[in-house]
């Protein structure tokens, strides 16, 4: 497992942990990838309560409930998909912080206006607006996974 993302999760975790909090994870080009480095972390279910791998524009749909006229409108890569997916998230969960990422990472996909590497990251606290990045990450389809990985661990 890769130590700097087992540092990011551990320090999310410990944030989580001090004021009683809990979340979720709602990932697409990282296919459970943010959940899969939390729960390397012992006790991780003291604050990680469920993680929803939401490739298909389908499963944004069935599973976080992610509006078919915001994917139509603004495509699965964008902040207003990533927006919709913590906001899903916090709703099919007990969570109070939802994390989403959905991204291209390539080799095929991008286009001018979609390069590959571009990635949005959106945080949710429930009760609250989400918070949503944009960033445009470079190298191949696992570098841009892990970076995309790494960012989500980061708070804004």
């Amino acid at each position: 497992m890769d130590n700097e993302l087992i540092v990011h999760a551990r320090q999310l975790g410990e944030t989580l942990l001090a004021v009683h909090k809990t979340v979720v994870t709602a990932e697409s080009c990282t296919g459970g990838w943010v959940a899969q480095t939390i729960t390397e972390i012992a006790g991780s279910s003291h604050w990680f309560e469920r993680g929803f791998v939401t490739y298909s524009n389908a499963a944004k749909i069935d599973m976080l409930s992610v509006s078919p006229q915001t994917l139509a409108l603004f495509g699965a890569v964008s902040a207003e998909t990533a927006g919709e997916m913590t906001s899903g998230a916090l709703a099919h969960s007990l969570a109070d912080l939802a994390i989403a990422i959905t991204g291209i990472a390539g080799p095929d996909g991008g286009s001018a206006e979609k390069p590959v590497g571009l990635v949005f990251i959106a945080w949710q606290w429930r009760g609250q607006a989400p918070t949503v990045v944009k960033k445009l990450l470079t190298g191949n389809r696992h570098e841009i996974r892990r970076q995309s990985v790494a960012s989500a661990l980061l708070l804004p």
